[in-house]
């Protein structure tokens, strides 16, 4: 994987035990790569420790019930998170973030801000003025605590975080300014997705340095299978006609393999 990726995605949850740090070392190979960590932020999946085991002083997902925001559709081991709620954000920045960053990631992939953008009108995590500010507001506070580390935000790329403002100890910045990259799912594999290309070429077109460094956009879209290198193909030659970095894996919530395309 080293020798192949330059960028990955990966799970560094130390309970889950699926890298060491070391690994991780050896995937960043002096430097050459970037490995980054999944930090799940609008939900909170009961597999997790932190579900129901904490530190004293800290408030669990499954007792910060008024923090939770409802059963995530489709995946019923995961509960909304509301990003608004102090107890909440307690828990990622003096714990969840802190653990991930000890395992030596260079930065965390952040899923499921989407909430976010939810509004009020649905049963599928409904998050009001306050959740959403909130959601901006913590990844603020999280890049006044790693200033160094990357960031990366999945799927979110609506005019919510790309005209937002967000307030962290430093102060009100434009929300985009904290991030490294966007990535986006399902852009062009299984269907293609008109709105996501869009919206994504609107964040193109902001010019945005992180670092003095190109903003990272990325694609991940899904074929079925490690086999069906056609529409691997067509999905990379696509999100490379815009200019994007693309990944193409079999299934969303699959991934138990990696793909040599």
């Amino acid at each position: 994987m080293a020798a192949t990726f330059r960028i990955m995605d990966i799970d560094a949850d130390p309970d889950l035990a699926n890298f060491t740090p070391a690994q991780i070392k050896q995937l960043q190979s002096n430097g050459q790569n970037k490995v980054l960590s999944y930090l799940n932020l609008g939900s909170c999946e009961n597999f997790r420790s932190y579900w129901s085991q904490v530190p004293a002083g800290l408030l669990s997902c499954a007792a910060n019930t008024s923090a939770q925001a409802g059963t995530y559709s489709g995946y019923s081991n995961e509960v909304w998170m509301n990003l608004g709620n102090p107890e909440y954000q307690r828990l990622v920045l003096d714990y969840i973030a802190p653990r991930l960053a000890a395992q030596g990631v260079d930065g965390f992939y952040f899923d499921n801000m989407e909430i976010v953008e939810h509004g009020t009108n649905t049963t599928n995590g409904p998050c009001d003025a306050k959740c959403s500010q909130g959601g901006l507001d913590l990844i603020a506070k999280l890049r006044d605590k790693y200033p160094n580390l990357l960031f990366v935000m999945q799927n979110t790329v609506g005019d919510t975080t790309r005209l937002g403002r967000a307030t962290g100890a430093s102060g009100t910045v434009a929300y985009p300014s904290l991030l490294d990259g966007i990535a986006h799912e399902e852009v062009y594999k299984p269907t293609f997705d008109a709105y996501a290309e869009t919206a994504l070429t609107k964040w193109a077109g902001m010019n945005l340095t992180p670092g003095g460094q190109k903003f990272w956009i990325a694609t991940l879209d899904y074929v079925g299978s490690c086999t069906n290198t056609a529409d691997a193909q067509s999905a990379f030659t696509s999100s490379r006609a815009r200019g994007f970095s693309p990944s193409v894996s079999d299934a969303s919530a699959g991934q138990q393999a990696v793909c040599y395309w």
